[in-house]
C-alpha cells in the first residue's frame, strides 16, 4: 500500500533561536520513499542535516523572529500488515546483550531505571522471562495509565507518571520502557506518524505518536 505523510506546523517566534528538527522518515524506511522526503521552511532558511547517534536524520537552523512554516509531504510504500508477533522471544541475559543494546538499559532524563527498579521487580519480577514479560508490562501500563491530552507536560518522567497514572502516548512509552530496563530489557523510544487510516469520518488532522522497542 502507499501511505502518504507529512507535516505542516508553524511556530511564532520570539527572537533568534537555534532550532533541531526530527521531522524525516528514519534511514531504514528511506528505500521505500516513492517521493523526496524534504522539510520545507517558509521563510526560507539555511539547513543542515546530519545524523544523531540513534541514526535519525536531523535538521539544523537558526529561526529569526516572527512566524516560521515547517512542512512536508510524501509518500512511502509499506505492506499494511501489522508487527509481527513472536511469543516465543526469549530474553537474553546481560552478559550476552550485543554492546550496542546497553544503552537502553540506562536510567535518562524521562526514564528513571534507578528509581523504579524495585516497583518493576514486584510487579514483573515472578512472571515467566521473554516476550511474555514484555507483554505483561504493555497490559499493565495500558490498563493503569489513563489517557488525556490535558495530562501531558514537557518535564513528566516515567516515576512522575506511575504516580499520577494519567498522560500521553509518551508518558505510557517513557513508562513502559523504564519498567523494561529495570528488568534488563533493552528498549528504547520511538516516534512517528498516527494515521487516519481504518479512522471513519469525519476527518480531523492527524498527530505524531510514539512507541517503544525491546
Amino acid at each position: 500500500m502507499l501511505i502518504r505523510l507529512g507535516y505542516d506546523i508553524t511556530f511564532e517566534i520570539p527572537s533568534r533561536v537555534p532550532i533541531v528538527a526530527l521531522l524525516h522518515v528514519h534511514p531504514s524506511r528511506e528505500k521505500d520513499l516513492i517521493e523526496p522526503d524534504q522539510l520545507r521552511i517558509e521563510p526560507e532558511l539555511n539547513v543542515d542535516e546530519y545524523q544523531d547517534s540513534f541514526g535519525n536524520r536531523c535538521s539544523r537552523f537558526v529561526a529569526l523572529e516572527g512566524a516560521v512554516r515547517l512542512w512536508n509531504s510524501t509518500l512511502i510504500r509499506d505492506s499494511g500488515e501489522a508487527d509481527a508477533q513472536n511469543p516465543g522471544a526469549r530474553e537474553v541475559p546481560v552478559d550476552g546483550l550485543p554492546t550496542e543494546t546497553l544503552r537502553y538499559l540506562l536510567s535518562s532524563r524521562y526514564c528513571e531505571v534507578d528509581l523504579l527498579s524495585n516497583t518493576a521487580a514486584e510487579l514483573f519480577g515472578g512472571l515467566p522471562t521473554g516476550w511474555q514479560r514484555v507483554q505483561a508490562i504493555c497490559d499493565w501500563v495500558n490498563q493503569k495509565v489513563t489517557f488525556g491530552y490535558s495530562f501531558a507536560r514537557s518535564t513528566k518522567t516515567a516515576l512522575n507518571v506511575y504516580t499520577e497514572r494519567m498522560g500521553v502516548c509518551r508518558d505510557f512509552q517513557h513508562l513502559a520502557i523504564t519498567f523494561c530496563r529495570c528488568l534488563n530489557i533493552p528498549a528504547r523510544y520511538a516516534t512517528g506518524y498516527l494515521g487516519d487510516i481504518g479512522v471513519p469520518p469525519p476527518y480531523t488532522p492527524m498527530d505524531f505518536s510514539a512507541w517503544f522497542e525491546a
